[in-house]
């Protein structure tokens, strides 16, 4: 695996700060534990989801529906990701198959229905709702219509079969665009 030229930076100055033997005081060593912590980040859509073991399972499923190479580079996107227990909902056997790498068709029309052209934040889903009166329709990149509307303060989502799924975390960044997790996975018609 090959290492960050910043990360390479930082490393080789910590190591000539211990060979000229000066000591950080507890500020300096904050501000340089921050810098490569900041570094060492996930930085694009997919190593942000690679980097959450809670999304292992959308990690999987993107991966083996080749749309995470995609995704990779390209963008802006808004994707709608499920969690490990949202996967967890379905049927084991189901899941399994699904999982399958001989259904990639599939597994690519599901990871493209949570796929959006643009980045929406929450405040640009919630404004397209309230400008909706009530309600909006978000195009997925795979041609799927998702209607999004207001649970209180809550953003819910729901796909054309009517499986709902609640934005639990909302407005996770990376380099190419923004992510919301949420509690169901949302299926293509």
């Amino acid at each position: 695996m090959l290492k960050s030229p910043k990360i390479i930076m930082a490393s080789l100055a910590l190591t000539m700060v211990s060979a000229c033997s000066s000591e950080l005081s507890k500020e300096e060593q904050a501000i340089l534990d921050a810098r490569i912590a900041d570094e060492t980040q996930p930085t694009n859509m997919i190593a942000v989801l690679q980097d959450d073991p809670d999304l292992s399972t959308a990690s999987i499923l993107v991966g083996l529906s080749g749309v995470g190479i995609e995704m990779q580079d390209n963008g802006p996107y808004t994707a709608f990701v499920a969690t490990n227990e949202a996967f967890n909902k379905m049927d084991a056997q189901r899941l399994s198959e699904l999982l399958s790498a001989d259904n990639k068709e599939e597994l690519a029309s599901i990871a493209e229905f949570g796929l959006v052209q643009g980045s929406m934040t929450s405040a640009d889903i919630a404004k397209a709702i309230s400008d909706g009166g009530g309600s909006a329709t978000i195009t997925t990149v795979g041609g799927g219509k998702i209607k999004a509307t207001m649970d209180g303060d809550m953003i819910t989502l729901e796909d054309g079969a009517g499986n709902k799924a609640h934005v639990t975390k909302a407005d996770v960044t990376s380099s190419n665009g923004t992510m919301h997790i949420v509690d169901n996975l949302l299926m293509p018609k």
